[in-house]
């Protein structure tokens, strides 16, 4: 009893250095019991992963081949050692014969893609910024209308991975979302994705995801971190400061759009099975007999253009990518413009749910739908857009939208919790 009565004692004689103890063991247990959820995380995964390794496939079959574009230099560098710990043991497990290749600069996704021979399966590595190379890299292929049927796996490393949403189930565990994105790889679930083309005057065109970004929220979204020192008061400051240095940001812009189009029905995934001899031989001697007459060649109408003059704070060209599995009558994108007579207040309020979601409109924005459109940007007007949250110089551009044009890997929970909220 005297010695329990003794720690206590000197516990209490040298409560600074027991509080500090206190704190880093806590800590330090804290970070242990975290490493070793990560650890089971792995195991469960990898032990689904071997089981598609132990399906028998016939000696005419090969392993299938995926290609793997790694960006290292995501999440500020960790990204290759967060492949190698829980992407890569998966995939090996599974059977899939993978080709690892990494990016040394930035643009050089764009130059491999173009240059990649053909594989069963392309997957990501990286960012927003990985996935938007990829896809330009892609689509600029001559060999694009074969190309851009491979299916593309996205596994999110990346400080912004804006696509991860609509693919995946996300949680606050960076372990599992990039476990459950490979492991949706490997289930073959598929869904279509449209793209937007971007083209400016002069350069080749640029490749969407989500959408392309202009205005007053976007450039304050690009200064945010440089007030870090505010701790969670910097994303109000930012928008402070910077109606302090010009008030109102409004920006006028000329927007010429198509109508949108109407969305053909889905193709079956299987080709219909052909029919027997017999019906093919009465349906030739018809087709004898009775030749089909030729329809004379439809003439192309002219393309209706309509124009608006928009004064906005932020306009958002975007996709319907957020939601891929909803049901559309139209194929189109989104023309968002936010209203321009906001107040200081206001302003830091938007901005900040903005700051969380970029794709928030209030009520009040302008929305259109459109197939296509052309943005026409005053004379002098400078700043930068925002496409897949890469930052390229504002100029006047064709924003064209390509229905479905890729397939995504996408897990099948996620698949159903974006059809529950659309019904």
């Amino acid at each position: 009893m005297a010695r329990v009565v003794k720690v206590f004692r000197t516990l209490r004689n040298h409560w600074k250095k027991s509080t500090f103890a206190v704190c880093v063991l806590s800590y330090g247990g804290y970070w242990l019991y975290g490493k070793h959820c990560d650890s089971l995380l792995r195991r469960e995964a990898c032990l689904v992963a071997r089981e598609y390794g132990r399906q028998q496939i016939s000696p005419q079959e090969r392993l299938r081949k995926a290609t793997v574009i790694l960006n290292p230099a995501a999440c500020s560098g960790k990204a290759n050692n967060l492949f190698e710990k829980n992407a890569a043991p998966i995939l090996n497990l599974a059977g899939v014969e993978i080709t690892v290749v990494k990016t040394d600069y930035e643009g050089q996704g764009k130059k491999l893609l173009e240059l990649m021979e053909e594989t069963d399966m392309l997957i990501v590595a990286g960012g927003d910024g990985t996935l938007q190379e990829v896809i330009t890299g892609l689509l600029r292929r001559s060999d694009q209308d074969t190309f851009s049927k491979t299916p593309i796996g996205f596994i999110p490393l990346g400080s912004h991975n804006s696509l991860s949403p609509s693919l995946h189930l996300l949680c606050d565990n960076k372990v599992k979302d990039i476990t459950s994105a490979t492991l949706s790889i490997l289930k073959g679930e598929t869904v279509p994705l449209d793209v937007l083309q971007i083209k400016g005057e002069k350069e080749q065109p640029v490749f969407a995801l989500m959408g392309l970004r202009w205005g007053a929220f976007r450039d304050v979204a690009a200064t945010i971190s440089k007030y870090w020192y505010l701790g969670p008061l910097k994303t109000n400051a930012a928008h402070w400061f910077s109606t302090l240095r010009e008030w109102p940001l409004v920006r006028d812009v000329s927007v010429s759009y198509l109508a949108p189009s109407l969305r053909p029905p889905d193709l079956p995934p299987q080709k219909p099975p052909r029919p027997n001899l017999l019906y093919r031989i009465i349906r030739r001697l018809k087709n004898y007999m009775n030749p089909p007459v030729e329809e004379p060649p439809k003439v192309e109408e002219p393309e209706k253009w309509e124009e608006q003059q928009l004064s906005t704070l932020e306009l958002f060209i975007q996709t319907h990518n957020k939601n891929p599995v909803e049901r559309r009558t139209n194929d189109s994108l989104m023309i968002c413009a936010e209203p321009s007579d906001f107040t200081v207040s206001e302003f830091i309020t938007v901005g900040n749910k903005k700051e969380e979601d970029s794709t928030v409109f209030t009520k009040n924005s302008t929305k259109l739908e459109a197939s296509a459109c052309q943005l026409q940007l005053p004379e002098g007007a400078g700043g930068f857009f925002n496409i897949d949250n890469e930052e390229y110089d504002a100029m006047p551009v064709e924003v064209r939208l390509l229905p479905r044009k890729l397939r995504f890997f996408i897990s099948a929970e996620r698949k159903e919790q974006l059809l529950s909220q659309t019904q």
